[in-house]
């Protein structure tokens, strides 16, 4: 079991307005953000955006043009105040696990150690242990799979206690079928040792099943930060939804407070009258009335207005089957998910409702 720490009053990591900036280029932007221990954080956006440069100036291997890092209340970033990775209490881990190929397992988790022979040799066979290597001590890192890898690197990067944890696309390098489950050995081992974990990330499903907060950053800046429900569900604008599915959009304008479209009017408020509004719905809610199929509209209250569309191709996932459909009411393709298997031949009219509850509305850009 995990050594106890004393407990900690408050957030274990604070960055406050960090910015950084290559070639008079600014790669991060005015960057703020806190993480209590036993917290993941994982920092989400697409490459280039200032995830993987916020990560390095929080563990000091990168220098803040501005801004500040506290780790446990101690500055170690700031103003005239550069304290180097060794001497943060940080963690690091990475894509390329970056073990030392001539030491042994053992001696690759004991590296960064400053203890006895023998506290040391107590700290390597716990952590194996934790990590399902046990008996792997001998053995060097070119006799291990990439899974067994990316255990031993995280078990070495957990053995000084750090306070800080930060990892920079670490299962990147796995296999789909191996990821998920090393994912979650990770994840439980992070929660027990009680470190503030960021995880820098592009993969919007990783932030979501990792996560306790996501911070969603675009060409250097925070666009949104919270729970992963709550980004989900409530994204900033259209390219938040975007990022975390495919999206259908339907355009009109708002009028009153209120948007016509061929699905029913939608209440608009806050939007400037005559303005181009986006209706953004993701496509598993996007419904095929199977009830009206081939009967026409026929509208109740509680659904709004069904509108046709024709199917232009339908494919299977496994899961789900996705179906694109050319609207009639304007020639725009929208897309719907179906759960299980639904391939009707392309050129089959059906007509399709949609989630009020679910769609986001947004100014046109």
């Amino acid at each position: 079991m995990p050594q106890d720490r004393p407990p900690v009053a408050g957030p274990r990591l604070i960055a406050r307005h960090l910015s950084r900036a290559f070639g008079g280029r600014k790669v991060v932007q005015d960057l703020s953000l806190s993480v209590l221990p036993g917290q993941v954080t994982c920092l989400l956006g697409p490459s280039g955006c200032g995830k993987s440069t916020t990560l390095r100036m929080i563990a000091g291997v990168e220098r803040a043009d501005e801004g500040e890092v506290l780790i446990d209340g101690t500055l170690v970033e700031g103003p005239g105040l550069h304290l180097p990775p060794e001497k943060r209490s940080v963690g690091l881990m990475f894509q390329d696990f970056a073990l030392f190929p001539h030491l042994t397992v053992a001696d690759n988790v004991a590296f960064g150690l400053k203890a006895d022979k023998a506290a040391k040799a107590a700290r390597v066979a716990e952590l194996l242990e934790r990590v399902n290597l046990s008996g792997f001590g001998p053995k060097h890192p070119h006799q291990l799979s990439g899974g067994e890898q990316q255990r031993v690197a995280l078990a070495r990067a957990l053995a000084p206690r750090p306070k800080v944890m930060l990892m920079d696309e670490p299962f990147s390098g796995l296999d789909n079928r191996l990821r998920d489950g090393i994912r979650d050995t990770t994840l439980e081992i992070l929660k027990e040792e009680g470190a503030a974990v960021v995880l820098v990330t592009h993969e919007p499903d990783e932030a979501m099943r990792m996560a306790d907060e996501i911070v969603l950053m675009r060409a250097g800046q925070m666009v949104q930060m919270g729970a992963p429900y709550n980004v989900y569900n409530a994204p900033v604008d259209k390219a938040a939804a975007a990022f975390f599915s495919d999206i259908n959009v339907i355009r009109g304008v708002s009028r009153g407070a209120l948007t016509e479209t061929p699905f029913g009017a939608f209440l608009t408020p806050g939007h400037a009258d005559g303005g181009k509004v986006e209706i953004v719905i993701r496509p598993q809610h996007l419904k095929i009335d199977f009830d009206r199929a081939g009967r026409g509209p026929n509208p109740t209250p509680q659904d709004g207005t069904p509108a046709r569309g024709t199917v232009t191709r339908a494919r299977y996932l496994g899961r789900e089957s996705l179906v694109d459909f050319r609207m009639d009411f304007d020639g725009s393709i929208l897309t719907a998910s179906v759960p299980g298997v639904f391939l009707p031949k392309a050129g089959t009219a059906l007509w399709l409702m949609i989630r009020r509850d679910r769609c986001f509305v947004f100014p046109a850009r």
